[in-house]
């Protein structure tokens, strides 16, 4: 049917498909697939699903509720013109804005809405939309937009205004190993590529990009007495007084 051949991309996404509303059609399709396969290679198919299993969201970190994900879906496929109320970082937090929507991309578990804007590609986190109504106009798609491509060049994109500021660290050797846990990619990929040789005490010293105040201090604290903050002064100071604050905490009579 129609509604399976949209959905046999979600076949080894069960959890997307459900969030989709395509659930039903995925369960449906994938048991097409299995009987027209021949038994030999039915057998394999089944032995390979109960051996290998992908599950999107990240540790520790609870499912975005997504009410308005079928909305947007359906606006998706049918490309029809979406009236979103959404919530933002910046003030007015809660915006209307109706949107032309091209995509959906799921992204550690989280979902998010690649849609033209005022002739911009925006990107949307499902989760804050508040209400999402598909109105009766449909709108024609860019030539050429490719949602992958555009996917990597928005995070490329989006990391580079984020980490808009820099940390210079004395990093202890064994902390320096565990930086792929402690901090993201981009930070540790730098840290790599500009790591002095060791001092006479086997310390590191790196550069690395971070975000601005207090997330920052945040991502630092993460990596304990592993790592001593050089620069800028301004995150030096701002690092202390939290530590001298925890410590007051801790020592309260």
């Amino acid at each position: 049917t129609a509604d399976e051949a949209e959905s046999l991309f979600l076949t080894g996404l069960p959890t997307a498909a459900a969030d989709l509303g395509l659930g039903a059609a995925v369960t449906a399709v994938g048991l097409k697939l299995m009987a027209a396969l021949p038994e030999q290679l039915r057998a394999r198919a089944a032995r390979t699903a109960q051996r290998f299993l992908l599950d999107a969201p990240a540790w520790y970190r609870d499912v975005d509720p997504t009410p308005h994900l079928t909305a947007v879906a359906g606006a998706v496929w049918e490309q029809h013109r979406l009236r979103i109320r959404y919530v933002r970082w910046a003030h007015p937090r809660e915006v209307e804005r109706v949107v032309e929507p091209y995509g959906l991309v799921l992204k550690g578990g989280r979902w998010y809405l690649v849609a033209a804007d005022g002739g911009e590609y925006r990107t949307f986190r499902v989760s804050r939309i508040l209400a999402a109504d598909p109105l009766p106009e449909r709108f024609d798609r860019a030539d050429g937009f490719d949602l992958p491509a555009h996917w990597q060049a928005y995070q490329r994109d989006f990391d580079r205004r984020r980490l808009d500021g820099r940390a210079e660290l004395r990093v202890r050797p064994d902390t320096f190993d565990l930086l792929p846990e402690l901090l993201e990619p981009a930070a540790v990929e730098e840290a790599r590529r500009t790591a002095a040789p060791p001092g006479p005490d086997g310390w590191l010293r790196v550069s690395i990009p971070v975000e601005s105040g207090e997330r920052a201090v945040a991502d630092l604290l993460r990596l304990g007495d592993g790592v001593e903050v050089l620069g800028p002064p301004e995150l030096r100071a701002r690092l202390i007084a939290t530590l001298d604050a925890l410590y007051a905490g801790y020592h309260a009579p």
